[in-house]
Order: structure tokens, then C-alpha cells, then sequence
């Protein structure tokens, strides 16, 4: 009795689990155009400080959709910001703002391939979704490159609101 109760309990999460599953998912997610503009408004951003840096936007999976080096940034950036893009992917949170609240295994994050848990990554949201994030790295600290990167969401956010 007991195991035919299990067999039927089963059979009928699954037959919901179907029921609920979509063949076909629609999603919202960053654009090659505004991930483009992004980035090149956060090196602009920069610049203006003095700053040579690097600027990689990623979608909302973490996959790279530009990475863009201004002319003095050390090759070292784009991979620099790239990971801590995808810390702000992996946690929702400003690459920063997540450093700040996980000290407990921040040591531990970093050894996780991709990502690098230092200030500069910033969510990109539209619509109340985040659609990407956009990580910036080469000017002296980490608040800068933030900096950088809130600029251009400022500049761009009409081309994220609707």
C-alpha cells in the first residue's frame, strides 16, 4: 500500500511538473546595441576622469555580449571586469554591495571560475528586470570604475525604461 501510494504521489507531481513546464520560454535580455552603448558610456565616463579602462557588459546568463578596452587599459582589465559582471549576474547585487555583505565566502568566490569579487559590477535592469550587468575595471579603485559604470546607465536609462 505504501509503495503504490508513493508510485501515484509521483506520477501525479510529474503529470503537474508537465503541465506547468513550457516548451518555449520568452525572456527578457540585453540587446548587442545597448550593451555596446554601455559599455563605450562607461569608458567615455572614465576617460573624462583620467581613467583608462576596460568596460564588458554581459546578458542576463553571463554570457559576454561586449568587451570594449580603451587604448591605455591594460589587457588585464577586460578579464578583470568581465568577472565582476558576472559576480553581479550571480548574485543581482552590485558586484561591490555583494563583496561587502559575503565576507564570509568571499575567498571561496573567488576561486569560482568567472568571477572576482571586487567593486565595479553593476546590474542592468529594464522594466524591474535585470536583462545583463556591466563591469568596469582600470581606474584606481574599485568606486571608480562603479562610478564609471553608473554614469552610463544614467546616460542610457531611457533606452532601459518602458
Amino acid at each position: 500500500m505504501r509503495i503504490l501510494r508513493r508510485t501515484i504521489l509521483t506520477a501525479l507531481l510529474v503529470v503537474q511538473g508537465t503541465a506547468w513546464a513550457e516548451d518555449v520560454v520568452d525572456e527578457k535580455n540585453i540587446g548587442m546595441e545597448l550593451a555596446r552603448d554601455l559599455a563605450s558610456e562607461a569608458i567615455l565616463a572614465c576617460r573624462e576622469n583620467g581613467y583608462s579602462v576596460s568596460a564588458v557588459v554581459v546578458d542576463k546568463h553571463g554570457n559576454q555580449r561586449v568587451a570594449l578596452r580603451d587604448d591605455f587599459a591594460s589587457k588585464f582589465t577586460l578579464q578583470i571586469a568581465e568577472e565582476k559582471a558576472n559576480a553581479t549576474i550571480m548574485s543581482g547585487l552590485k558586484s561591490g554591495d555583494f563583496r561587502a555583505q559575503r565576507g564570509d565566502i568571499r575567498p571561496e568566490l573567488n576561486h569560482v571560475d568567472g568571477i572576482l569579487m571586487m567593486v565595479g559590477g553593476v546590474p542592468i535592469v529594464s522594466g524591474g528586470s535585470r536583462i545583463g550587468a556591466i563591469g568596469v575595471s582600470g581606474a584606481p579603485g574599485g568606486e571608480k570604475d562603479e562610478a564609471c559604470a553608473l554614469k552610463a546607465l544614467g546616460k542610457l536609462e531611457e533606452r532601459m525604461a518602458f
